[in-house]
Parts: C-alpha cells; sequence; structure tokens
C-alpha cells in the first residue's frame, strides 16, 4: 500500500467517525430546557465528551457552585453525561446535542462568557457564538505534552497556574501571543476537601500513576513498567500505610500491560491487607485524590497534575517522580519538578525501596520543591487562587463586553457614513 492510499484511507476512516458522532448527537433531543423558556446565566461551563472524561469537569463544579456573584449553567453534548450529572451538581444541566439548538440557547441565554475544561473537538462549534468571551482553564496543572494545545489560540483567554505553564505555551507554540494567559493558580485547591483516610501513627505513602493518554507521546502512566515493584518497595517499609489511587482511566484501560500491571498491584495490596488488616493499606480508585493527599507523607507518582497537587498542598512532603523513557535529561527539560525530587527508572528501580526509607528518615530536597512551588503556582497561599480566579473572570467579561460595544458603535458609523 502507497503512502497516498494510506492516507486515503486513513481520511476515510475519521470522516466516517465523525460522520457516526454527529448522526449520534442529531438523534439525541434537546433536554432541561426549553428555547421558548431559556434561563438566563452569565456563565456556561461547557463539556462535550462522555463520562470516561467526566472527571475533567467535575473537578471545576464545586468552585462554580461556590459562587454567590456569577450564575453558571453547565452545557453538555452527550446524554450519558447529562445522566451522570443528575443530582450530582446545584447548577443547572443542559443537555444540547445540536450545534443549531446551542447556538439558540446562547443567544437567547445572553451568556457572557464560556467556559472549556479541555479541548474536545467541539468545542469549535461553542466558539462560534460571538458574543461571549472564550476562556479556556483546562483541568488541572500539569508538565504532560497534552497541556500546550495549538487549540489554545482558538480562545479570547487561557488560565493557567503560574509562570511554568506561560514558558511551557511560549516554548511549545509558534506564533502564540502570550498575553493571552492568564496566571489564575488552581482554584480545586483552595476547596475543602475532607481526607477519606483513617488517623494512623505511622507515614502514609501513596502511589498514584495516571494513565497511558491517548498516544505515546502523551504516555506518562508508570503502571506497566514500575507499578508492582512500586508497590512491593513501599508495602516492604515496616512502619508505613501503603495507599494505591490510580487515575480513573486506568481503570477502563485496553492496554494489556496497563492492566497487568494495575492487577498486579492490586493482589500485592489485597495479600498484604490479608497479611495484617492493621496496617490500613487500601485501594482507593473512587476516592477524592486531593483527599488522599491531605494524609499523605510521600507521594509516588508520575508527570501529572497529581504530582503538582502534592507540591502545592504538601510541600513538606517528599515526592518520587516515575520516568518511563529513563531519560533524565529529558524528563527535566518537560518537567521543572524532575530537577529537584528523585527519580524513578531502569536505573533506580531496583533501590526503590531503600530509597523510599531514606525519604522517610530525612528530606533534603524540601528547599528545592518549595521554589518550585511558587513557580508552578505564582506563591499563591491557599484561598488566592479561587479570589484571583474570579476577579480574572470578572475582568475578562467585562472588557469583551466594552470591544463588543465598540465595534457595535464602529458599525452604526461606519452605516451612518455610507447611507
Amino acid at each position: 500500500m502507497t503512502l497516498q492510499s494510506s492516507m486515503q484511507t486513513f481520511a476515510k476512516r475519521v470522516a466516517r467517525s465523525l460522520a457516526r458522532r454527529l448522526r449520534e448527537f442529531a438523534e439525541v433531543e434537546p433536554e432541561g430546557f426549553d428555547l421558548n423558556d431559556i434561563p438566563s446565566s452569565e456563565v456556561a461551563l461547557y463539556f462535550a465528551d462522555g463520562v470516561p472524561k467526566l472527571y475533567q469537569l467535575t473537578q471545576w463544579l464545586p468552585v462554580f457552585e461556590a459562587s454567590t456573584d456569577i450564575t453558571t449553567i453547565v452545557v453538555v453534548r452527550q446524554i450519558d453525561s447529562f445522566n451522570a450529572l443528575r443530582g450530582a451538581t446545584s447548577l443547572r444541566v443542559l443537555l444540547v446535542p445540536r450545534y443549531e439548538d446551542l447556538m439558540a440557547l446562547y443567544d437567547r441565554a445572553d451568556f457572557r462568557a464560556v467556559i472549556y475544561v479541555n479541548n474536545g473537538w467541539t468545542n469549535f462549534q461553542s466558539l462560534s457564538f460571538q458574543q461571549a468571551v472564550h476562556i479556556h482553564v483546562n483541568h488541572g496543572e500539569s508538565d504532560k505534552i497534552c497541556m500546550v494545545s495549538n487549540q489554545a489560540k482558538a480562545y479570547d483567554k487561557v488560565f493557567v497556574a503560574g509562570e511554568a505553564a506561560v514558558r511551557r505555551h511560549a516554548a511549545a507554540i509558534a506564533w502564540f501571543d502570550t498575553s493571552h494567559l492568564v496566571r489564575v493558580g488552581r482554584p480545586q485547591l483552595d476547596l475543602s476537601v475532607s481526607s477519606p483516610l483513617s488517623e494512623f501513627d505511622g507515614p502514609t505513602i501513596t502511589y498514584a500513576p495516571t494513565w497511558e493518554g491517548e498516544d505515546d507521546a502523551n504516555n506518562y502512566t508508570s503502571v506497566d513498567l514500575y507499578g508492582p515493584s512500586i508497590i512491593e518497595a513501599a508495602l516492604a517499609q515496616p512502619s508505613a500505610r501503603v495507599i494505591y489511587k490510580p487515575h480513573p482511566m486506568v481503570l477502563s484501560s485496553s492496554d494489556p500491560r496497563v492492566k497487568a500491571g494495575h492487577q498486579q498491584v492490586m493482589a500485592a495490596l489485597a495479600q498484604a491487607v490479608k497479611a495484617d488488616p492493621s496496617r490500613g493499606h487500601a485501594a482507593m480508585p473512587q476516592a477524592n485524590i486531593l483527599g488522599i493527599l491531605q494524609s499523605t507523607d510521600l507521594l509516588i507518582a508520575d508527570v501529572s497534575s497529581v504530582t503538582l497537587d502534592h507540591l502545592y498542598l504538601r510541600p513538606a512532603a517528599p515526592i518520587l517522580l516515575c520516568d518511563r523513557r529513563s531519560n533524565r535529561e529529558h524528563l527535566v527539560a518537560d518537567a521543572p519538578i524532575a530537577a529537584v525530587v528523585p527519580i524513578v527508572d531502569n536505573e533506580s528501580i531496583d533501590s526503590l525501596s531503600t530509597t523510599i526509607a531514606s525519604l522517610l528518615e530525612s528530606d533534603p530536597d524540601h528547599d528545592a520543591r518549595t521554589g518550585l512551588r511558587n513557580h508552578y503556582f505564582d506563591t499563591l497561599e491557599p484561598g488566592r487562587s479561587t479570589e484571583r480566579f474570579w476577579n480574572e473572570l470578572g475582568q475578562a467579561i467585562t472588557q469583551h463586553d466594552s470591544a463588543l460595544g465598540e465595534l457595535s458603535r464602529l458599525r452604526v458609523v461606519t452605516t451612518g457614513d455610507h447611507s
């Protein structure tokens, strides 16, 4: 098969897949609203994906639920997400599968801002609405390659956590105006989240790996390569409690190596619990990771938002960062935190038990980690991210409304000049 024919075959498959997804959208009726009786709201929190990616939206819901000054309506495009959100949020949720209904809703609801938590393919349908400011907020602060996309050019503003994210965008996107980036910290880290863990006299070690991503370039998981060895080394610490909290997508992974690694980790934990129930070892795949991090004394994780959330919430607690590619120079270039924490890779995995024991005794990287915490989160203390987020959102809305008003005035003047 020639390269040209291969490309044509691929293009046909993409076209068929897109056509199928569009048909599925068209077969579902809108729900939760009547175009003749549209509720007014200042903000539309937009989410077009299905349940597997719903975690990207749900982490933002408490932030918007807590606002008493700005009203928010959640707009979803798939019925499974709509059904999953029933009763899960105090915000009103609208199901709008078809583009024409989406535009009618936007126009009549008088939204002043549309907020995006990912770069889903139907975001561009939503972006065609001109009367609102379009703001991308993403779903975490991470050094993953997927955190930076050329799609950032499409939004009026891109809210990021801090200086690290600004440099990440500047280094990866050509012809991108970094003035569109707005540093707001991470409001989710201001939320009051209770720990799901009980009191424990010894240290708590949490292994919180990410998933394998959509392609190899975005694959940062350690589950397949190091997962079983990591759990074995953690369980070998005589006084420690071990918690396993994988990314939600690890549970549904179709990668046979990730599935096997996950199953081995679960089996090792089950055996440890059976051998000594008093230690409190547990797998907590459904728990809130922010609650778990509050009780974590040593985190073993991958390049992901979990690692940086821990850096912010528990700056005094050590981190072990996994590198599936065993390329220290490349890792440090992509993830600044890798320069100030021990790395788990092909060279260090065999001595991991000793490394963990040493970190539980002393923490030589504490001061360096604190400096990186400020680099990622702009020195913001708990509570300040939320304050900055709402201030910047309000300013963006006001500035966009003012710009629209000026455009309308110019159109009137221009029309008058030619009449």
